[in-house]
């Protein structure tokens, strides 16, 4: 019976495979598992590092329990979900669900927090329940996008960057609250993570806040000095939106963009066209790779090298995640 390093070394040849697979026989345990992955980091770093992520599978994780476990071995510091936008339930102290998205809705891929001025370098990925049909979480290599990408429209990007701008309420309203947003109700505690991290920020007379990040578009990777695509501007531009949503939120707002929840231009101001946002996206999904998944697989993201999203789906499914 082949043993998983046997199978991880007959596969260096596809060592730029995305993801990097590394097969366990089906039923290998979790304390196996934290021993084997303790015994080879350096392996696993090197193929992350060359791949961008890289997929193990026939661990048996079940549980919620079995993930936090793996995770708390793996990692010394976690990254909590604070500053961010897409609807998560945190399950424990450094887990959340994967997204609360209605099943039917297509992620586009993006660069977890990328916005934000602190992001997770890396993410864990756990499959505890695959869903009936779709739901593959699409992962695409930053360094391939901007091959890949019109060399006029990676030119601008780089000269003017983005802007992101995001309109959180303040209990009542659409979208995410501050409180669910930065897991407090102190707003000092916001105002400080805001001055830390330089971030704009503007108290309103609703009791929301305004914030503003403008952000390069495009970064080294801090280990390999490699140039990647690292944005998610696409889901801040109002084109992103349901068009009955935005006509009636235009009005609401005096057809002021930057009132909308969510907001993306250029780092100078400039609007960013929505068949520039198209060609992005297209460009992105032409290069994305779908792997379904299966119970217990565990996918590890370099999160600067590599972006991710999430397909529609239907039936149940349990995606949970950690960052770090």
């Amino acid at each position: 019976m082949k043993t998983a390093i046997e199978k991880m070394e007959n596969s260096q040849q596809d060592v730029l495979s995305l993801p990097f697979i590394i097969d366990f026989d089906q039923g290998y345990g979790v304390d196996d598992f934290i021993h084997w992955y303790g015994s080879n980091e350096a392996l696993i770093e090197n193929n992350l590092l060359k791949s961008g992520a890289v997929l193990f599978r026939g661990v048996d994780i079940d549980t919620l329990e079995s993930f936090s476990k793996i995770t708390k071995a793996a990692a010394q510091e976690f990254l909590s979900y604070v500053d961010g936008f897409s609807p998560r339930i945190k399950l424990s102290s450094n887990v959340y669900t994967s997204t609360e998205y209605d099943a039917d809705f297509y992620i586009t891929l993006h660069n977890e927090l990328s916005y934000s001025a602190r992001w997770p370098s890396k993410i864990f990925f756990c499959c505890l329940l695959p869903s009936a049909t779709g739901g593959e979480t699409p992962i695409a290599d930053c360094r391939r996008i901007i091959r890949e990408m019109r060399p006029e429209l990676i030119d601008e990007f780089e000269r003017k960057g983005v802007k992101y701008v995001r309109n959180l309420h303040g209990g009542m309203g659409l979208g995410p609250s501050w409180q669910a947003t930065f897991e407090t109700q102190d707003k000092a505690v916001v105002e400080e993570f805001c001055k830390k991290s330089g971030t704009d920020y503007r108290w309103k007379p609703d009791g929301g806040i305004k914030l503003t990040h403008v952000k390069p578009a495009l970064i080294n990777h801090p280990v390999t000095g490699e140039r990647v695509w690292f944005n998610q501007v696409d889901q801040f531009h109002p084109c992103h939106m349901d068009k009955d949503i935005f006509d009636t939120l235009m009005l609401m707002h005096d057809g002021d963009e930057e009132e909308l929840p969510m907001f993306g231009s250029f780092g100078d101001g400039s609007k960013i066209s929505p068949e520039m946002i198209g060609e992005i996206r297209r460009t992105v999904d032409s290069v994305a790779v779908l792997t379904p998944w299966q119970k217990g697989d565990l996918l590890l993201v370099d999160n600067v090298l590599v972006c991710h999203g999430r397909m529609p789906y239907t039936g149940n499914r349990k995606i949970v995640v950690s960052m770090f």
